[in-house]
């Protein structure tokens, strides 16, 4: 099942729970608009080359819609329809102000020099400049960019309507990003770990943890993990996999990646299959990469009590049902990944008040508002007896639907 037709799986699942009226139900499915754009640039050999960029904003009930955008070769409208819904209900569980939105340029960013991706990102800025901004869509980095993407994003906005800082988060420190928003999406979901362990009266010391991709997400979840006393006894990335039944020491094996730019050879731990990090050996499994990684051939073999989401969609709706029907617990993406949109909306106001804040405030904010989402998915999952993954989905369609009837919809 794709990332669209499971995202509107749970939304039904949910609508039903609350008992949606059908008409408002429709409306919060359709995105408020569909952009895309022609982006033709010169290369630096001289000749031209033109890629299709786009944007989905899905809804703007709460506030300005948020989401990131992403530079990828195979970019699926139906992947970025989803992701821009997820936003949606995302950005209302962690009770942010914002709706959800998603957007992206089909091109291979490593198939293209620094002038050349500055060119792309400055065309497809012109072509969509009246359509986002502070108050009206706040775009962010996601695959295939990063902080120098959003400062030329800022730069070419600003050359039509003033500096606007907020205009994109996820910048340079230099340019008005936040301190804390690296680390955010993997102390997140640290934070969530610690919340869903202490209801069944556990901690991190002493767990053991699986974890699949190193990326940013994963390597920070794991150095938290590390500091708070967790073994994390299998890592895997797409260079590779490493295993150790004693715990792997992960600040070693962070400065073994930065050398080698792989997981390979690493000597503090064993070689192992790619795939079997998912069904390995574990208290807590924390998938950080891919969508669709448990799915139904290998979600029986799972041996981990507890899943984190810090991926997006990497739970197939087939998988979640097996897993449920064995007792994993699971946390999910839309809950679970909340950290990184949550530092963004600190980075926004940060901006918008023209005062920075301290690391310490920022990773103090963030745990208080995971512990308050948290606490209103237990209650949501309480009034309508229903798992996590229903009761985030439940809070977050309910949120979107209540605003939506208050502004007056009908009108």
């Amino acid at each position: 099942m794709n990332a669209l037709a499971a995202t509107n799986r749970n939304f039904q699942l949910a609508a039903r729970i609350l008992g949606l009226d059908s008409k408002l139900h429709k409306s919060l499915l359709i995105p408020f608009r569909e952009i895309k754009v022609e982006c033709t640039v010169p290369r630096d050999d001289g000749s031209f080359v033109s890629y299709i960029g786009f944007r989905i904003q899905h809804d703007n009930a709460r506030g300005p819609m948020k989401g990131g955008i992403r530079y990828h070769p195979e970019v699926d409208p139906d992947e970025v329809n989803a992701l821009a819904q997820l936003m949606t209900w995302k950005t209302a569980v962690a009770n942010l102000p914002y709706g959800g939105a998603k957007g992206g340029i089909g091109c291979n960013p490593r198939e293209l020099t620094v002038s050349e991706l500055q060119r792309v990102t400055r065309v497809f800025t012109q072509k969509i400049h009246d359509l986002i901004g502070t108050h009206r869509d706040v775009p962010a980095p996601d695959m295939g960019t990063n902080s120098q993407t959003m400062a030329w994003i800022l730069d070419e906005y600003s050359k039509f309507h003033g500096y606007s800082p907020a205009v994109v988060t996820g910048k340079p420190i230099e340019l008005g990003g936040s301190l804390g928003r690296e680390a955010a999406t993997g102390l997140g979901v640290v934070f969530a770990t610690e919340f869903l362990l202490d209801e069944y009266g556990m901690s991190i010391a002493n767990m053991k943890f699986a974890i699949q991709g190193f990326g940013n997400v994963g390597s920070w979840a794991a150095s938290f993990i590390h500091q708070k006393g967790g073994k994390v006894v299998a890592v895997s990335d797409i260079t590779g996999a490493v295993k150790n039944p004693n715990g792997i020491d992960i600040p070693a094996l962070l400065k073994h990646k930065e050398k080698a730019y792989s997981l390979k050879d690493f000597e503090g731990g064993d070689a192992m299959d790619l795939n079997d990090v998912l069904v390995h050996e574990c208290d807590v499994l924390i998938p950080c990469a891919l969508g669709g990684v448990l799915n139904k051939e290998n979600a029986a073999d799972v041996k981990a009590k507890f899943i984190i989401e810090a991926a997006n969609h990497p739970t197939d709706p087939e998988a979640d049902e097996i897993l449920s029907r064995k007792g994993v617990t699971i946390l999910p993406d839309i809950y679970a990944n909340s950290g990184g949109v949550t530092v963004s909306y600190f980075e926004w106001v940060q901006n918008i008040q023209g005062f920075m804040w301290e690391e310490e405030k920022v990773n103090y904010e963030l745990k208080r508002y995971m512990k308050r989402a948290f606490n209103d998915i237990k209650a949501m999952c309480h009034t309508h007896n229903c798992n996590l993954r229903m009761g985030a989905f439940a809070l977050g369609v309910n949120k979107v639907a209540r605003a939506t009837v208050l502004r007056g919809w009908e009108a």
